[in-house]
């Protein structure tokens, strides 16, 4: 552990008696005393506090809003112009086969963009942008801790600091005082509940998470839960439900490729794998990311090959994300079969510990979004 980064909460973790793990270089809170089923659920009834600080955080600025976001259309196959100011939008880094190099949240404000991203990637996302793109610079934002404050409790929480927190949508980007920090906030998150992510100075971010966790309904929550939130959540994780050949579609993230970059709008392709991306919105593609519900207690994880029959020989699919969902009180997994195969209702079957079990397709995601839209 010694050689791995601390995010700015490091000694506020430990003296809250976190289990600290490697994770993407850094060394994160997995869980806490209340274990990872009570913060799942905590979060689903109260409210959580994550540390996301190891994620990156970047500023990309030019001549103007419209020059910045023209050019990272090159790069990002989403509507970047058309995204009003102090709103928020998903997208994704593609290549030249059409694979996703990265997931992303980018924000319109004013004058620049603010972009999040995933904490493996983001040298290569920055190398990737600083390379690809011209009349823009981009800056790594590293003077800066992020926190998310996730569940129902979460704007009584915030605006009990400041009240402008409330008037927020679920999207919306703003900057606020808190605790006499300035922060860049959005109402977003990684696990299906309400919830808000929180940029905050490095220096100030102790005070601020301390102040959040002396609120009654907040707990901290680490790693171990926030997986599984966004695992029933229906989210995807970089690395294991979508990767470098993985596209959009095969993804079912086609809601996140606006009409204006599609074959039939104003602004079609011209971002890397257009070809490829754009056939298959027009077509459909050979695979599609599904819900799946083993059969039984037992979870089937990442890796579990999946069977068309018991006894076929071939695999067609594989999970590849998969545990116990705590709020829906079962096992859940996500994994990728045929199009064919990948029809509601359906039955396939995962092999483990040397059996066949069967696991039924299901829709996406496994609890209800509750976003404040």
């Amino acid at each position: 552990m010694s050689d791995l980064f601390h995010t700015p909460l490091h000694d506020l973790h430990v003296a809250l008696g976190a289990k600290m793990v490697p994770f993407a270089g850094y060394a994160m809170p997995v869980q806490y005393s209340m274990g990872v089923l009570q913060e799942h659920l905590h979060t689903r009834s109260k409210a959580g506090l994550f540390d996301v600080s190891h994620m990156g955080q970047v500023t990309i600025t030019g001549a103007n809003y419209r020059a910045v976001a023209t050019a990272l259309e090159a790069l990002i196959p989403v509507d970047i112009r058309g995204l009003n100011q102090d709103r928020q939008r998903y997208g994704f880094f593609t290549n030249d086969a059409g694979g996703i190099l990265d997931d992303l949240m980018l924000a319109n404000r004013g004058d620049h963009i603010f972009m999040v991203v995933n904490a493996g990637c983001k040298a290569d996302d920055i190398a990737h942008m600083k390379a690809s793109l011209s009349g823009v610079t981009v800056t790594e934002i590293t003077d800066r801790a992020l926190l998310a404050l996730q569940g129902p409790a979460a704007e009584t929480v915030l605006s009990a600091l400041e009240p402008k927190a409330a008037s927020m949508r679920f999207m919306d980007v703003a900057t606020l005082s808190l605790a006499g920090a300035v922060c860049w906030v959005s109402r977003s998150g990684y696990t299906g509940e309400d919830g808000y992510e929180i940029s905050v100075p490095a220096a100030q971010a102790n005070a601020l998470a301390r102040e959040l966790l002396a609120h009654a309904d907040v707990a901290p929550i680490g790693l171990g839960a926030r997986d599984s939130l966004r695992l029933e959540g229906g989210l995807c994780l970089y690395g294991h439900d979508i990767d470098t050949d993985t596209t959009p579609t095969q993804a079912s993230l086609n809601w996140a490729i606006q009409k204006v970059r599609r074959s039939d709008g104003d602004r079609p392709g011209g971002f890397p794998g257009a070809d490829v991306i754009l056939a298959e919105l027009s077509h459909g593609s050979a695979s599609k990311r599904v819900g799946l519900l083993p059969e039984g207690r037992a979870p089937m994880r990442e890796g579990v090959p999946l069977f068309a029959q018991a006894d076929d020989e071939t695999p067609v699919g594989t999970i590849t994300s998969g545990g116990f969902g705590p709020s829906v009180g079962m096992p859940i997994a996500m994994g990728y079969l045929p199009t064919e195969h990948a029809i509601k209702g359906g039955t396939v079957f995962g092999e483990l510990r040397g059996k066949r079990l069967p696991l039924t397709i299901t829709s996406l995601p496994f609890t209800p979004a509750n976003f404040k839209r």
